[in-house]
């Protein structure tokens, strides 16, 4: 069955690349086992020549070392090369609903992933089909980074907001998930239907958050790659 995932992950992230990617693109590449089928099948055009002068940014360290490996120049945001925007971002995504609205996040990386994906002028998303849903925030949780100091306050702003919180574990580390920042995740659910777009707004209010993983201001194109072995795309592009 994960074989079968991984070869729909694959089919998607070759989609994308060979429909949005142009030589001479700022082009964000995201973080994930989705999203790697993307960056691998960029370093593959660049080594045979059919795409030149890709400049890009990664969105993690685990990126990072798949460009160095994949030999794809990768820049900062803030580099004299980027200047601060990018004119494609490709990713994955945890869940997405009717509206092309995502959480993300489930690697942990969503600070810097909606720093790309809201700096692009064009958002791309893959998925396999399990990951499309009626509703956020419902199914699978919504991360929320926290600086370390605010996490019982914060925790107790979730709760009025009617969210079950619970602290992200690392898996192979006693403790908790640190991300590359240095802050917590919390991870939350709600037991009702929330509107994603106002929830982003109002969950950033929180003193001591850093971020949410509800993506709604810049809805992507998605790729849903199928078990019967077809890509579709829904949304803009």
């Amino acid at each position: 069955m994960e074989q079968d995932t991984n070869r729909l992950k694959e089919a998607a992230g070759k989609a994308v690349v060979d429909a949005m990617v142009k030589s001479g693109m700022k082009l964000g590449l995201g973080t994930g086992s989705t999203a790697v089928h993307a960056v691998r099948r960029v370093g593959e055009l660049l080594a045979q020549g059919a795409l030149r002068d890709i400049r890009a940014f990664a969105t993690s360290f685990q990126t990072e070392i798949e460009c160095e490996k994949l030999e794809i120049p990768f820049y900062t945001l803030n580099s004299r090369e980027l200047s601060g925007g990018l004119d494609l971002t490709i990713d994955g995504a945890d869940e997405v609903d009717p509206s092309n609205f995502l959480i993300k996040g489930g690697g942990g990386a969503l600070l810097i992933e909606k720093l790309a994906a809201y700096a692009s002028s064009s958002f791309a998303v893959i998925v396999d089909e399990s990951k499309l849903t009626e509703k956020l925030g419902m199914g699978f949780p919504v991360p929320v980074e926290v600086v370390p100091e605010a996490r019982v306050q914060v925790t107790k702003a979730l709760e009025k907001l009617g969210a079950a919180v619970s602290l992200r574990e690392a898996v192979r580390k006693a403790g908790p998930v640190i991300t590359e920042h240095g802050n917590l995740i919390l991870d939350i659910r709600f037991g009702s239907s929330v509107d994603p777009s106002v929830m982003e707004t109002e969950l950033n209010q929180i003193p001591g958050v850093v971020e949410n993983g509800f993506f709604t201001r810049n809805p992507p194109v998605v790729y849903i790659a199928f078990s019967n072995g077809t890509v579709e795309t829904r949304g803009r592009q």
